[in-house]
């Protein structure tokens, strides 16, 4: 089978937020897949703020993309040609795809596959039945363990991730404090249930918490890092946790990362924190699927996905993360 590949490939490492010139687009022709492969067309394409961190050449937990390498990404695509008795022709499949209309996933990735089945809309399933669902369940249930009346505070709370964990929080009974930035993303966090809302970029978010966590923080879900972190470190009550998803203050590089420098709370307070990643929890995707169908069904989680389009729009939509352009998960359909 002849297949043409448009894919972006890395050309240099980005200042800021990611530039056309950081990339350079290609086409290719694939060559014919061989004996246990795959071949995936493309169809919607996942962005996380994680994705800028890989573009950087520091350790992660995955590592660097390198120079001339596709970029690293999440997607669903369709099977359309199989030499592998465990997958066939038509099967959906979500895993680490990149930035590219076509892809022959190596042994490794391949088993990393998940089939996706076909009964939701593909923005859908890649949003709250996908990674985005998983992490908020699992960060928010295994590590935070919230219980009715706790206060939980939640960053990047109109996010696809923060806004499941706003969601989540309330279905289990907690008094809950969404950060976000902006009228539009704030008045959503309302629509989804949350008990108070500080939009960060009109108000002093340490002033504002002072005031709305009168009985302090049980529960903090940190996606963003910096100042913000520091800020809750001072109103934690005892035995608070932490969850440290993300740091997307940090993942620019436009400075050096902005570190709580109170961290002595901890101790003080006899709190946790800790950090996680939602591949430790794949092989429990199950369990997170079950309930957030249930809750989906009872109309107990709102979801929203800003899709954009085009192979050649993968520089400008991973920007939109961290300009505050997107409005719910961001993704890009081929």
């Amino acid at each position: 089978m002849s297949v043409t590949n448009t894919k972006w490939v890395l050309k240099e490492r980005p200042q800021g937020l990611v530039k056309n010139e950081n990339f350079k687009l290609i086409k290719e022709e694939l060559r014919d897949i061989q004996d246990g492969e795959v071949l995936i067309e493309n169809q919607y394409l996942s962005f996380d703020p994680t994705q800028r961190m890989w573009l950087t050449d520091l350790p992660g937990y995955l590592p660097p993309v390198q120079i001339d390498e596709v970029v690293r990404s999440g997607g669903i695509g369709k099977i359309v040609e199989s030499k592998n008795e465990n997958f066939s022709e038509g099967d959906l499949v979500s895993g680490m795809v990149g930035w590219q209309t076509h892809h022959i996933p190596s042994e490794n990735d391949l088993k990393t596959m998940r089939k996706v089945p076909d009964v939701l809309p593909i923005p859908t399933m890649l949003n709250i039945f996908g990674s985005t669902g998983i992490t908020a369940y699992f960060g928010l249930l295994d590590i935070g363990n919230p219980q009715p009346g706790e206060t939980v505070v939640v960053s990047g709370a109109a996010g696809a991730t923060g806004a499941m964990v706003c969601q989540i929080a309330k279905i289990k009974g907690c008094h809950v404090i969404g950060i976000a930035g902006g009228d539009e993303k704030c008045s959503w966090l309302k629509e989804c249930g949350v008990d108070d809302v500080i939009d960060y970029k009109n108000s002093n978010v340490a002033e504002e918490l002072t005031k709305l966590a009168k009985n302090g923080i049980d529960i903090y879900f940190d996606n963003v890092g910096g100042p913000i972190l520091e800020s809750v470190l001072f109103l934690i009550n005892i035995n608070a946790r932490i969850i440290c998803c993300g740091s997307i203050s940090n993942y620019t590089g436009e400075q050096m990362p902005v570190g709580p420098r109170n961290l002595t709370m901890l101790i003080v307070r006899r709190a946790k924190m800790q950090g996680f990643l939602v591949l430790d929890y794949y092989s429990r995707s199950s369990e997170a699927i079950d309930d957030i169908s249930k809750w989906a069904m009872e109309g107990k989680v709102k979801h929203r996905e800003d899709i954009q389009e085009g192979i050649e729009n993968c520089p400008e939509t991973l920007n939109r993360l961290f300009t505050g352009q997107n409005q719910g998960k961001q993704m890009l359909k081929i």
